[in-house]
């Protein structure tokens, strides 16, 4: 892990590198940095894309977006190195017409993660094929992962006003 951190502070600019755990790298970096990292870390044996995930910074008015990766298990008798760890490379983009460009290109399967986030956090992702509809059979103004989404608001406007149990007695004396 030294090794590789050391290859990255040389090779890019404006990240910084946390180490938690023994098996456990994050690299924050600008947005501009994002998809060369993922294409450096993929040539360096970091060919497995594990998924990508997405927080909302309300009070600093963005979102970050995580993005996991590791190494593909080579030999079945025994793990290498490599392949007990994992990195997390993180991002911070605006909350207002949020958007990033798609990492397919660089890994297939992010695709509907991609779709996710799009769907739950309102992220545009430039240059994804299909950002279609994941789980959601509504239309929201608000995309319901943000923190600013009413959900008590939301149930109220959508299903009416749902009476409590006391006023459920009270209705059937």
């Amino acid at each position: 892990m030294t090794d590789l951190k050391q290859m990255l502070l040389s090779g890019f600019d404006d990240i910084n590198i946390n180490i938690p755990e023994d098996n456990r790298m994050v690299v924050s970096t600008k947005k501009e940095s994002v998809l060369s990292i993922l294409i450096y870390l993929k040539k360096f044996g970091y060919n497995h894309f594990a998924l990508v995930s997405c927080n909302d910074w309300i009070d600093d008015n963005e979102f970050e977006l995580i993005y996991i990766v590791s190494a593909y298990q080579k030999n079945d008798e025994q793990y290498q190195d490599i392949e007990k760890s994992s990195i997390i490379v993180k991002t911070r983009i605006s909350r207002e017409k949020a958007k990033f460009i798609t990492i397919i290109d660089i890994f297939e399967n992010a695709e509907p993660y991609e779709r996710e986030i799009h769907e739950m956090f309102g992220i545009n992702f430039e240059g994804h094929p299909r950002l279609t509809p994941l789980m959601l059979e509504r239309n929201y103004k608000i995309p319901p992962f943000r923190k600013d989404f009413d959900t008590n608001k939301y149930v109220e406007n959508t299903f009416g006003k749902i009476p409590s149990i006391k006023e459920r007695k009270e209705g059937n004396k």
